[in-house]
């Protein structure tokens, strides 16, 4: 994949910086957390007790070949959410993005790296040890710069959610179910929606000019997809597979709503929440 835009502005490089373990925190916190090794995984659900202050020291500015990868990636994205509110009569409110190195605070708790990229609403930003890429490769065999991409354009699509008032919509329906095998299936479906968004992004950006996809990048960004369903993690995780405790999808549900945004490039087709999602 080549990239052809410039830098966000909105990144915040706290790599090295450090966060400290909040109350709670810890050894069994870690663990617990590689069952949220899922897109989008809240460490509020883990972590609990007083948090560092999250806006505690200044960013610092690596300016590395990864930094500048997340930061062009980032931009496509504020382009892309651009252009689509415009088209829907709203503004698009950039998310910031904030690279992190093992443990680090947000205003949704500690944000570790064996819970992944995750997005936290209560302060818009996305977090991101980059580690995970590297796990993505190693763990999960989905190698390539597209299958990175995929990833931050998920966590934004989650941005997205907010933005639209969906997050908050399904919030409501979660706290108002009748049983947690149906709060899960409405998580279900704003995570499948999250990947259909991030594939309306790759297919407009694409259009642009932004993104020049070469020969492998779609079958590694379909890999990811398939590799962190819940099926796939529960069987590696507990060798078996409870399908009403899904949070995320299974790999064919991943696979099919990336699918489905990124030949579109339509957001409109990325409605989880009529019918049947796969």
């Amino acid at each position: 994949m080549r990239l052809n835009t410039g830098g966000s502005s909105n990144v915040e490089d706290r790599r090295g910086m450090g966060g400290g373990l909040a109350a709670g925190g810890g050894v069994g916190a870690i663990i617990l957390g590689l069952l949220y090794m899922l897109l989008g995984g809240n460490p509020g659900d883990v972590q609990q007790g007083p948090q560092p202050d999250s806006n505690a020291g200044a960013p610092t500015q690596q300016n590395d070949a990864a930094s500048q990868f997340v930061g062009k990636v980032l931009r496509s994205t504020e382009l892309t959410w651009a252009d689509l509110f415009q088209k829907m009569g709203r503004q698009y409110q950039d998310p910031r993005l904030v690279l992190y190195s093992g443990a680090y605070p947000s205003a949704c708790g500690l944000g570790q790296a064996a819970m992944g990229p995750f997005y936290c609403p209560n302060d818009q930003k996305v977090y991101l040890d980059m580690s995970f890429f590297d796990e993505l490769d190693r763990r999960f065999h989905a190698p390539g710069q597209f299958a990175d991409a995929y990833v931050i354009a998920h966590e934004v699509g989650h941005h997205v959610q907010n933005q639209l008032g969906i997050s908050q919509q399904v919030q409501q329906a979660e706290q108002a179910a009748s049983s947690k095998a149906e709060a899960n299936s409405y998580s279900v479906r704003l995570e499948l929606q999250a990947d259909c968004f991030a594939g309306v992004w790759a297919n407009q950006a694409r259009q642009r000019g932004e993104i020049v996809l070469e020969q492998g990048d779609v079958e590694s960004a379909l890999n990811a997809a398939s590799a962190i369903g819940d099926d796939k993690l529960q069987q590696e995780a507990q060798g078996r597979v409870v399908p009403e405790s899904f949070t995320h999808g299974s790999s064919a549900q991943r696979v099919e709503w990336f699918s489905r945004g990124l030949q579109s490039g339509d957001p409109r087709q990325c409605d989880t929440f009529e019918g049947r999602t796969g």
